[in-house]
């Protein structure tokens, strides 16, 4: 496991900070409670890592109230939540032509029962314009709903522009925060961000089966409909669903064990600062883009800069497949990645690498120098055999 080297972290993070594991098996070992389902000490106790947890989440993002902090297994329920409880038949929506399937699958599935669906073309580098966003705004448009940054080649959206626009046409602007939750500055008061999904398991080094929503001021709680009804500890006493948040969207017990650990790794990522994390991760990735450039037969894709952009890098090697580069990197050199397409076949058409896909490098804090340069080695040896 030493010699290995973990470049999928834009799927999962991983190593986690050995806080996220100690807190989850404290929780496990010395609380074990259902938050908000009983009056003894362990189960408020379990409440209170649950609030805090939502308190940690609105401080990272500048959100209003951490009330407005609904959680979900992960961002996928949560871009669900925000996309099927508040839009309608009739209502128009735009996203852009560099979406991952958890946007674009619920857009699809609401286009059939009549929202209007307008997908803005993004460059093959996967840039957003304003101006195209703003000229694709109908009188019946009631959301803009974006990823912050592409899964695929990392591609940073200018999110403030197109918040301002948002706001100046009295839009719902949802954030699919994926990509860059914990990894790159966000504030969704000065962002103009009313909807915000994240996951807990990428850059915000938490468990899986973590994430949620947050939900702006603009956003009327009483028209949001929940994606699931039943028990949630409050007003136990009437049979219909709460109509107040986080409980009204919070149906079933939470994951509490995972929420512990999503608080310890927030309180690790606020130590550490988001700023430092960021500025890591750009070293390696300009690292990474310059060595990757250097090679013969080896084409990168996505913006250069690495201002713009995540740590996440796709790249392809001529005369070979992505699943082989994937596979070898693995088996020959300990270097663990992902290729194909990534779960965004509108982002790898927007790129012109459909239905191929890429091989694609997700780096993360834990990495090092060290490891990108044995990495470029590896690749360097690959795409030499097929020259």
């Amino acid at each position: 496991m030493e010699t290995l080297i973990y470049f999928d972290n834009a799927a999962t993070s991983w190593p986690k900070p050995p806080e996220v594991v100690e807190a989850m098996t404290y929780f496990l070992t010395h609380v074990g409670a259902s938050p908000g389902r009983s009056g003894h000490r362990l189960a408020l106790e379990a409440g209170r890592i649950v609030y805090q947890t939502r308190e940690a989440l609105a401080d990272l993002f500048h959100a209003p109230d951490p009330l407005r902090v609904v959680f979900a297994h992960n961002v996928t329920e949560a871009l669900n939540l925000a996309l099927t409880g508040l839009l309608r038949p009739g209502d128009h929506v735009i996203t852009s032509s560099m979406e991952h399937n958890s946007m674009m699958r619920p857009l699809r599935e609401l286009e059939r029962h009549g929202v209007e669906l307008s997908v803005v073309h993004c460059s093959g580098s996967g840039l957003l314009a304003p101006d195209d966003v703003k000229a694709a705004i109908r009188p019946t448009t009631r959301m803009i709903a974006l990823n912050h940054a592409s899964n695929v080649i990392g591609t940073i959206q200018p999110t403030a522009e197109i918040g301002v626009i948002a706001r100046q046409h009295d839009l719902l602007f949802l954030l699919d925060a994926a990509q860059t939750a914990g990894a790159y500055p966000i504030n969704m008061q000065a962002e103009n961000i009313d909807l915000f999904g994240f996951t807990g398991h990428k850059s915000l080094y938490g468990p899986t089966g973590t994430g949620g929503l947050i939900l702006g001021e603009r956003v009327q709680v009483g028209q949001l409909r929940p994606l699931k009804r039943g028990g949630t500890g409050s007003r136990s006493e009437e049979e219909e669903q709460p109509c107040f948040l986080p409980d009204m969207a919070e149906s079933g017990t939470c994951n509490a064990v995972g929420l512990a650990g999503l608080l310890a790794s927030l309180k690790w990522i606020k130590a550490r600062g988001v700023a430092q994390i960021r500025q890591h991760e750009m070293l390696l990735t300009q690292q990474l883009l310059d060595g990757l450039q250097s090679i013969a037969g080896v084409v990168v894709y996505g913006l250069q800069e690495t201002r713009r952009r995540t740590a996440t890098v796709s790249f392809n090697i001529a005369g070979l497949e992505p699943s082989e580069v994937g596979l070898r990197l693995d088996d020959e050199f300990g270097v663990l990645c992902r290729v194909g397409l990534h779960c965004a076949p509108a982002a790898h058409k927007t790129m012109n690498t459909f239905p191929v896909g890429t091989v694609r490098f997700g780096l993360g804090a834990f990495n090092t120098p060290e490891e990108v340069a044995r990495a470029l080695t590896a690749i360097e040896t690959l795409a030499r055999e097929t020259a």
